[in-house]
């Protein structure tokens, strides 16, 4: 099993309401797991959101923690709900209406991995599915919750960054002629996870160094979006997708040769939105 649900890289003082959160960049691939399925190393990882942590490391230098992923995505989905279990993978499930996220295999306990290639040679064990969601699933977002209180109960308001990369083909059927095609995708769930005014500083900071970005298409956030954007309690959840192709070879999984430069435009970006919201200290009178 993996080592850690989790780790959490914490400020020396925490200062922004700002959480950033990475689900999907976990590494720690079981022995027995990988012994088991039906895919190499390499294909086994092909869902992983690899390097995606270490892009937005710099967070605590700014005020805000950073929540990183152990279990690694193909092992457990932390951006499912722990209810998405496929009855097609997991013995003892019933089949419940239409999910299109469980009849794809992209479940909590995922079937496949991308391109839609079998992770097993047949079914687990209910009690597997539930191991996994006990010692991963439960601590991470319980964590997560835990992250958000304290920023909303020191500042009023708790912003989830959820991070998150996207194969490069992933925008081909999005790309127009002649026009720029998109380096990130910010999604808020069309309005409904986040403060418009918040995602329109998040976009002009991305803009501002150097980032095409689009909103919601085609990725308009997920389960943890859909969970913890409530911007009526002033919890707002913005998921944002990074093009693979900008740092990294996707098909050796291994940075490239502008990984670098991408990180460090990153960081003017993480900067900025780690300010957003900050408590402004008011002028002393004169």
């Amino acid at each position: 099993m993996p080592k850690v649900a989790y780790e959490v890289l914490h400020p020396e003082k925490r200062t922004s309401c700002v959480v950033f959160a990475s689900p999907h960049s976990g590494r720690d691939y079981p022995w027995s797991f990988v012994r088991n399925t039906l895919l190499d190393e390499k294909t086994i990882r092909s869902s992983e959101d690899a390097f995606v942590d270490q892009l937005f490391d710099c967070a605590p230098q700014h005020g805000a923690p950073l929540l990183k992923a152990g279990a690694p995505r193909a092992f457990v989905d932390l951006n499912r709900s722990s209810e998405e279990l496929d009855p097609a993978l997991i013995h003892g499930v019933r089949r419940q209406g239409h999910n299109p996220r469980i009849t794809s295999g992209l479940g909590v306990i995922p079937r496949v991995v991308a391109n839609g290639r079998s992770i097993y040679r047949g079914k687990i064990q209910m009690a597997e599915a539930e191991r996994r969601i006990d010692l991963y699933w439960k601590p991470y977002h319980h964590m997560l919750q835990k992250l958000l209180d304290g920023a909303h109960q020191h500042h009023g308001k708790a912003i989830l960054i959820d991070c998150h990369s996207m194969p490069h083909e992933a925008m081909d059927g999005i790309a127009r002629t002649g026009v720029p095609r998109p380096d990130i995708v910010l999604g808020d769930r069309f309005g409904a996870a986040a403060g418009a005014a918040i995602v329109d500083e998040i976009e002009a900071a991305f803009a501002a160094a150097g980032f095409v970005v689009a909103r919601n298409a085609p990725f308009a956030g997920a389960y943890i979006t859909q969970a913890y954007g409530r911007p009526s309690r002033q919890q707002h959840a913005i998921q944002i997708e990074i093009d693979r192709a900008l740092y990294m070879n996707e098909r050796l999984i291994r940075p490239n040769k502008d990984f670098d430069a991408v990180r460090d435009r990153l960081r003017q970006v993480v900067a900025e939105v780690a300010q957003i919201g900050q408590m402004r200290i008011p002028l002393a009178a004169e």
